[in-house]
């Protein structure tokens, strides 16, 4: 819980001074880059996160990883979770961060399960769908569940929209049950 609160504001601050220098996109961009590049290589992550190693060494690597990928602002900020000790919460940082930044920019993010993978023009009418009903710009995350069987359940924050094959017999057994 109080990672969490301390993600939120370093998140907080990234993204303040992202809509100061009117960066929103770029920051993401960076940040989601930085997320994927310590993802790829698990070993550098225990790396940032051992306290025993200096906080000078772990910036120089920094440095030298990502010096002219990444902004001087970018670079600041992990600088400061180094010296922080909260380069542990970067990806909770990453995902707050996203998530301010779309809001923001009155984007809503959809999770969109289905039983097969979805082909583009099915993303595109359930985007367009979703749009019209939100008000709002849509971006699509899609996921596969067989165990829907067809149909697909939508998740637009805590909002669900079950329209599967699964979510309705489930329905159909529950009212059977009850009478």
């Amino acid at each position: 819980m109080l990672n969490l609160q301390l993600a939120r504001k370093y998140s907080k601050a990234m993204f303040e001074l992202a809509q100061e220098e009117n960066k929103l996109i770029p920051y993401g961009d960076e940040l989601a880059s930085v997320k994927k590049d310590l993802a790829s290589v698990p070993q550098l992550k225990g790396y940032l996160a051992n306290p025993q190693i200096q906080r000078q060494d772990k910036k120089e690597l920094l440095g030298r990883l990502f010096e002219g990928e990444l902004s001087k602002t970018v670079l600041n900020f992990l600088y400061i979770l180094v010296d922080k000790r909260r380069i542990e919460l970067f990806d909770a940082i990453e995902e707050i961060y996203r998530s301010l930044s779309n809001e923001a920019r009155g984007i809503v993010v959809a999770d969109v399960t289905s039983a097969q993978q979805l082909t583009s023009s099915q993303q595109e009418k359930i985007q367009k769908k979703l749009a019209s009903v939100t008000g709002k710009e849509v971006t699509l995350r899609t996921h596969t569940d067989e165990a829907l069987i067809g149909g697909v359940v939508v998740r637009i924050g805590d909002k669900r929209i079950d329209g599967s094959v699964r979510g309705r017999l489930q329905e159909m057994t529950a009212q059977l049950l009850a009478n």
